[in-house]
């Protein structure tokens, strides 16, 4: 459903996603991966647990919250994939870092 629109021509790097590699390009936002990846989530509700996908993009609707490199509820529209990253789809409740 998503892709890039042109190849920048700068090489990938891997991020963790889950624990699993994933392959992110200079530029690309931490949503952004989360959407190229399947299920494309990022987070389930801490109520009734609903999947929840990045919706704005642009760190209004906190729908694309996530843990990366161990710092929760980010807002992963707003951060910038960098190799070696390691994000977690949040389940449910949180305990928000310091």
């Amino acid at each position: 459903m998503f892709r890039q629109l042109a190849d920048s021509g700068s090489p990938s790097f891997l991020v963790y996603i889950d624990g699993s590699e994933t392959v992110a390009r200079p530029g690309d936002t931490v949503a952004a991966v989360l959407l190229r990846t399947a299920p494309g989530i990022a987070r389930h509700t801490p109520v009734g647990e609903t999947p929840r996908a990045p919706y704005c993009m642009m760190g209004v609707c906190f729908d694309c919250l996530a843990t990366v490199d161990g710092e929760t509820s980010v807002q992963t529209c707003l951060v910038e994939a960098r190799p070696g990253m390691r994000i977690q789809r949040q389940k449910g409740k949180v305990r928000i870092t310091p």
